[in-house]
């Protein structure tokens, strides 16, 4: 059996959705189907690009290759899940997001571009035309299938990835640092844990690991150096997957504030490692399984993250404890390659 994953990629990054799709692809191979991923290359500026891409997608032939027909066709993000096939799954990481949630807020962009209006109008469109095309359709969470059908009235299915190198994650020690592994952004708002080390009263660390924006990158490193905390920072860039699973295994905790994230590898990769999770109200996909048997759900504001950092340091069974229910919350929820392949497929 034949299976084309369909994606895009911005060129020269590779984030989370690159490592969905590659996970996706080998899980596929393991179980011994023949598959390989189709990566239309995207650009979201100016606004009229957008549409470039939206034609490309709809341009593109799957149905065969070579002659031999492509069975089956999982598209996974916008506008990759335009493409026609006569047998069309969707496994939606999320939709373009700044005409949706993100449109007139600080983290969109679209708004503010010329055609920006008329773009935004194009893409609900068709998403409403291209989405309904699939047979079935499954989101990565059940935050991105609340916007789904709060937007586009269309129904979904949450079917929830595991993360990259599961069985390589367990617990270790309980060390003196909070960790934080994602792309450094502002909608990750890594700024907001940095800030809360001036109101700290143990002497914790935070550990941040990913590469990003550099402007956000420079706000980060000029609120230390005003606060007097730069030797309580430690910035580690782009790390090897080695060396993420060291630091999930030893941390004290670990912190994901993104604002409405549609899912979040971290959440499940720090519960898997035994570790508890502190994240905010609005931070979406995190919501799903953070609650306060295993973690806290914070307000945004730095003293009440630093509030809550200090009683973890204080308490370290505490903290291997929501560790453990955290643990306890993977297993309960069946997330395997098996049960996610046999959905998408049967």
């Amino acid at each position: 059996m034949k299976v084309a994953i369909a994606t895009v990629q911005v060129p020269f990054i590779r984030g989370g959705a690159e490592i969905h799709a590659q996970m996706l692809l080998d899980a596929l191979r393991a179980r011994g189907y023949e598959a390989d991923i189709i990566t239309i290359p995207f650009k979201w500026y100016p606004a009229k690009t957008l549409i470039d891409g939206m034609v490309l997608s709809q341009l593109v032939d799957l149905t065969e290759v070579n002659g031999q027909k492509i069975d089956l066709l999982i598209g996974t993000k916008f506008p990759a899940y335009y493409i026609s096939h006569p047998n069309k799954v969707l496994w939606l990481l999320h939709q373009h997001r700044q005409a949706y949630e993100l449109w007139n807020t600080g983290h969109g962009d679209l708004h503010n571009m010329e055609s920006g209006p008329e773009v935004r109008q194009l893409i609900i469109e068709n998403d409403n035309i291209h989405l309904r095309e699939a047979k079935k359709i499954f989101t990565i969470s059940t935050t991105v299938t609340d916007r789904l059908m709060r937007y586009n009235g269309i129904e979904s299915t949450p079917l929830y990835p595991p993360p990259m190198n599961l069985e390589k994650l367990e617990p270790n020690n309980i060390d003196d640092y909070i960790f934080y592994p994602s792309r450094i952004d502002s909608i990750k708002r890594q700024l907001l844990l940095v800030k809360a080390l001036k109101y700290c009263k143990s002497p914790v660390k935070v550990v941040l690991a990913g590469s990003g924006d550099p402007r956000y990158i420079e706000q980060i490193r000029k609120i230390v150096r005003e606060d007097g905390t730069e030797s309580k920072l430690e910035m580690l860039g782009f790390i090897s997957e080695e060396e993420k699973i060291r630091l999930y295994s030893n941390c004290l905790s670990v912190y994901f504030g993104p604002h409405q994230e549609d899912y979040g590898y971290v959440t499940l990769e720090a519960f898997f490692s035994g570790k508890s999770v502190i994240t905010h109200e609005d931070s979406g996909g995190p919501l799903e399984f953070v609650n306060n048997s295993n973690g806290f759900i914070l307000n945004t504001d730095p003293k009440e993250i630093a509030e809550t950092i200090d009683i973890l340091y204080d308490n370290k069974e505490k903290a291997r404890q929501l560790g453990e229910n955290g643990s306890k919350l993977m297993k309960k929820l069946n997330i395997s390659w098996d049960y996610v392949i046999e959905r998408l497929i049967g």
